[in-house]
């Protein structure tokens, strides 16, 4: 079981998040009061932390300076257990991951590693959710 390490949301897409404690997460739509969030099959972002491992020494930096870009940043879920068609418990929320990572990758800041191991999805069900939330995957394809 993983858990909740950072939320993230911004009012205007192509802008850095900001990190907030708690979020209110809409079933179909997607976080409350984020610009991503909508009527389409990325409603919501999700990085697991263990996708730094995957960043080469020359862009680490680069990486970890960077503002958030993910909506929740998440621990102790192995990258190979977040797979598309998964459906993920998330606090009191239900996301399926739909793709991973973006059609064209991002070469500067934490984009870097969230166009490339980003889980993006769809909520299945609404609810809160809070920094320190349990993650766990409760259906895989």
């Amino acid at each position: 079981m993983g858990k909740v390490i950072s939320l993230n949301i911004s009012e205007k897409r192509g802008t850095e998040k900001t990190q907030v404690s708690s979020v209110n997460v809409i079933e179909g739509f997607g976080i409350e009061g984020d610009a991503h969030a909508g009527n389409w099959d990325r409603q919501i972002s999700i990085l697991p932390i263990e996708a730094m491992s995957k960043i080469p020494s020359n862009k680490m930096e680069e990486v970890k300076n960077g503002g958030f870009t993910e909506n929740i940043t998440i621990s102790g879920i192995l990258l190979d257990d977040l797979k598309i068609g998964d459906v993920i418990q998330v606090g009191e929320a239900v996301i399926k991951i739909q793709h991973i990572g973006k059609e064209e990758y991002k070469e500067h800041g934490r984009p870097y590693i969230v166009s490339r191991e980003g889980r993006f999805g769809i909520v299945i069900k609404g609810g809160k959710i809070n920094i320190g939330d349990f993650v766990k995957t409760i259906k895989s394809e």
